[in-house]
């Protein structure tokens, strides 16, 4: 349909659309760079206005956004002028009579000053941040986005070409400018290779990728079938992780973008679809919109739309152009901020390092026992009440631990490796509760099972995410850091003992005050004392908290380093659980215009970003040298990088895949 719109090149690049409501019908409105395509209900009426000139020059305009405002039947169509520093354009959808009227910047929305006070929030958050002259200089205009992932790596190619040579016919500046986080992120993912014709549900695209493949409906069916197959589970959890690992796609009716299986699908590259809640999971099958599909059958997901299709879609990839090792290292020479990986493993190490990581800013300990074989030692070294099982468990996950040290300060050999102590959510690594009351009131259990029972009861939380976590269990259970940081201390040794050079921080997680932070620093230098090193060790926290970023300056003092984890600064802050209120909550507040954003997805800029401002100006301004990173899903947000930058932060990090985004867009917000 947008083929009626009028010219090619007015349509080229689509940026914004929106459904407007009123008495006569309904209008698709659609933006592009050069103006506002409008439809009616019938779809077969277009009507195209293009964007006049502002203050006597060409309007070329970068990007723009449709608006619904909330509190009338009006859109307004806002489109913020990127290289026209300071001037935003709009057209103005009336209900009345449906006429367009253009507005210059200092005119958006005048029809009252309620009016105008209300809309301008939202165009100060479409408004790009930029510090260049408002000289205007005619430039190409970037493309977001391509018919197809050849298409965008032709462009790749050819920004980096024109930018190369003893003449180049542009700047390097300009060749980054061209290629949008966007456009790069098509040509590293696997995609459909023609647009879904039947789709049965929709979800969160949480990890992006397409895949097709049988259901299966346990991690145990997964790793038996020998076939590809799509894992179908209400939500996932560490116990579910060996099927995870096979399955080709990852579908859950729970669970949203900082969900376990979202962020598990991420860092390993895998296609993931979560919160699909119109789904029902059955022994032997899933009812999906009230249709029956049995495991077995074949679906389809696309982990950046968030379909699942019914049966097989043939998938396309292509060989990204070698020029984007090239781009990307010109986004690092003008990043004003490193950009490190969350590894867990010395394979994502590597992965993160050959992605042009800087370091691990996220090392997440607890994640080392994701494995069907590892995970009961956890589960006792938690439990264990009699003190020499306590004992006999950490030792254990001492050894462990040691080899997985060595193996990641290996792969990171000279960079800084951020490792944090261990954070398990009970609800998500203690065995499931019920499983085993159901056996007891068959009066099914043997001893050890009926010992475990007693033992989850006496750690059962009603709200899991907000209780027994991060240095409060190191509290409950002493000898548990301790295990850590001696297993830490061995991996350095080793690594030195093999001429390597390891770069170590430790980080605690969840501090809430400055006097846990003191306590868990003393214990752990009286460790490192036992165990003496011949290199520093930095010892940092994890703000996560609302209460730890205003008082960030406090636990600043017993610090060498902060890392803010917005993943959870963003749930306590809105009070939304991140695994429950994507699926159900988040699409009616944005369908309404409750909110202009998913805030995990996009990092909220009115609270959420501005606690971390906060935190970091009042721990920078009592240590000026304090080191501080961004270790949240957002570190890996084109979006959320532009804004964090803003805030003062050294580094950003993300999982392995999100890798070459994070740079350009670290690369653009320097430029900008």
């Amino acid at each position: 349909s947008l083929g009626q719109l009028g010219p090619s090149e007015f349509y080229n690049d689509v940026h914004g659309f929106a459904l407007r409501s009123h008495g006569e019908g309904t209008e698709l409105l659609v933006t592009s760079p050069f103006g506002l395509g409008r439809s009616n209900d019938d779809g077969e009426t277009w009507n195209w206005h293009e964007f006049e000139a502002f203050d006597d020059s060409k309007f070329e305009f970068a990007y723009s956004r449709c608006i619904r405002t909330p509190w009338n039947d009006e859109t307004i169509i806002v489109c913020v002028g990127d290289y026209i520093p300071g001037r935003i354009g709009a057209i103005e959808v009336s209900k009345d009579g449906g006429k367009s009227s253009r507005r210059s910047s200092s005119h958006i929305g005048l029809r009252s000053n309620l009016h105008h006070r209300r809309l301008l929030p939202i165009v100060e958050q479409t408004r790009p941040r930029t510090g260049r002259s408002p000289s205007f200089t005619h430039r190409p205009r970037p493309m977001t986005s391509a018919k197809s992932s050849q298409d965008a790596a032709a462009a790749i190619t050819e920004a980096v070409h024109l930018a190369s040579g003893d003449e180049p016919k542009i700047s390097k500046e300009e060749a980054l400018r061209r290629i949008t986080p966007t456009l790069l992120e098509s040509v590293l993912h696997t995609e459909f290779e023609k647009d879904a014709s039947d789709i049965i549900a929709t979800g969160l695209g949480a990890s992006p990728g397409a895949a097709s493949g049988r259901i299966v409906l346990s991690a145990d069916d997964a790793i038996f079938s020998t076939e590809d197959v799509i894992l179908v589970r209400e939500e996932t959890s560490p116990a579910d992780v060996h099927g995870m690992q096979v399955a080709v796609g990852i579908l859950t009716t729970r669970g949203g973008l900082a969900s376990h299986a979202a962020v598990v699908a991420r860092g390993w590259g895998k296609p993931a679809v979560c919160g699909a809640d119109n789904i029902t999971i059955a022994n032997d099958h899933v009812l999906i919109n009230g249709e029956r599909f049995n495991a077995g059958e074949v679906i389809s997901i696309d982990g950046s739309s968030g379909n699942v299709i019914r049966g097989h879609v043939e998938t396309t990839s292509i060989e990204p152009p070698t020029e984007i090792s090239t781009l990307l290292e010109w986004a690092d020479q003008f990043s004003r901020v490193t950009v490190r990986v969350n590894a867990d493993t010395a394979e994502e190490a590597r992965q993160g390092r050959n992605n042009g990581a800087q370091g691990i800013g996220l090392c997440r300990t607890e994640h080392m026992f994701l494995g069907a074989e590892r995970l009961p030692l956890m589960v006792q070294a938690i439990t264990a009440e009699e003190p020499e099982a306590a004992k006999n468990a950490l030792n254990n996950l001492r050894e462990r631990q040691r080899e997985d040290f060595s193996e990641l300060l290996q792969a990171m050999e000279g960079l800084p490796v951020t490792i944090r102590l261990l954070d398990p959510p009970l609800h998500e690594f203690l065995p499931d509760i019920e499983n085993l009351i159901r056996k007891e009131a068959l009066s099914d259990l043997d001893p050890e099972e009926s010992s475990l029972l007693d033992a989850l009861r006496r750690w059962r939380e009603r709200n899991p995410m907000m209780g027994t976590r991060g240095v409060r269990l190191a509290l409950i259970k002493p000898g548990l850091y301790e295990m850590q940081v001696k297993a830490i201390l061995d991996a350095i040794s080793q690594r030195i003992a093999d001429g390597g050079t390891p770069n170590v921080e430790i980080m605690v997680p969840l501090t809430v005050a400055s006097e846990e932070m003191r306590l868990m620093r003393q214990q752990i230098e009286s460790v490192m004392a036992e165990h003496a090193v011949s290199v520093p060790v930095k010892i940092g926290s994890m703000i996560e908290t609302p209460r730890a970023a205003l008082v960030a300056d406090q636990i600043a003092e017993f610090c060498d380093f902060l890392s803010f984890g917005t993943n959870d600064l963003t749930q306590m802050t809105f009070g939304f659980s991140r695994d429950d209120i994507e699926s159900k909550i988040m699409r009616l507040y944005l369908d309404q215009q409750l909110l202009d954003e998913n805030p995990f997805e996009h990092v909220d800029t009115d609270a959420v970003l501005e606690l971390v401002r906060i935190g970091i100006e009042r721990a920078k301004n009592r240590k000026p040298k304090l080191s501080v990173g961004i270790c949240g899903e957002h570190g890996g947000d084109a979006i959320s990088i532009r804004r964090l930058i803003d805030t003062g932060v050294d580094y950003v990090s993300c999982s392995p895949p999100r890798l070459p985004i994070a740079r350009l867009a670290a690369g653009h917000a320097a430029l900008n």
